[in-house]
């Protein structure tokens, strides 16, 4: 791989995936947003744009 062109694309990728561990392990509080029975995409959408 020869890396991000920009920082910024870098670090919302890194987010991207911290994001991702972080619901599946279970600390991100899904039951707030009401998402409780939801796909991952659709979560994915709703926690990106709010």
């Amino acid at each position: 791989m020869l890396g991000f062109k920009l920082f910024r694309n870098a670090a919302t990728t890194i987010s991207g995936i911290e994001l991702m561990h972080r619901i599946r392990k279970g600390q991100f509080n899904l039951c707030a947003l009401g998402l409780k029975d939801t796909s991952a995409p659709v979560v994915w959408n709703i926690i990106l744009f709010s």
